[in-house]
């Protein structure tokens, strides 16, 4: 028997992955809908969100965001965008937008999910921030030869409360 394979009667996901107890749609989208409340109000990222995403558009964008996790934690196949060249757009975007982006995505979901759901979010969430990151830089010309994964930035910042914004 491989031990690539999962035990006899786990539920699995569309993918083939083994499902996680407690991920679920609802979960995903409690995490979205909180943390794109947060970040719109963010010091470092709000702005860019706002000047990116008009209040018009923000519904649909969240409802965007919310098929792009499913179809990355379930396997739903619901998202089939490409979203590099809207990162491209943001001239602006740069290493402390991505570390705040992750400090308050491990935030919330740590605040939401139970432990390995949110494991799991923060896995994903780190290896497509630093992807993101990696290849911006290389489409604006920048070396990335020695380019070091990004240090995790403690959320809240310890001159930012948090408790007006929840």
């Amino acid at each position: 028997m491989s031990t690539d394979s999962p035990a006899p009667g786990t539920r699995l996901l569309r993918s083939g992955r083994p499902a996680v107890d407690g991920l679920d749609e609802a979960v995903i989208r409690r995490v979205v809908d909180r943390f794109y409340a947060l970040a719109r109000e963010d010091e470092v990222i709000g702005p860019v969100f706002r000047r990116a995403i008009p209040d018009a558009e923000w519904q649909a964008h969240l409802d965007r965001i919310v098929d792009f996790w499913s179809a990355m934690l379930l396997g739903t196949g619901r998202y089939t965008g490409r979203p590099m060249p809207k990162h491209l757009a943001l001239p602006e975007l740069g290493d402390a937008h991505f570390r705040r982006w992750l400090a308050l995505f491990r935030f919330t979901v740590s605040d939401i999910c139970p432990p390995p759901v949110a494991a799991i979010f923060i896995e994903r969430s780190e290896t497509i921030g630093n992807s993101f990151r990696l290849q911006l830089r290389i489409r604006r010309g920048e070396d990335v030869l020695y380019l070091k994964p990004l240090d995790r930035e403690a959320y809240p910042p310890a001159d930012q409360s948090i408790a007006s914004r929840s």
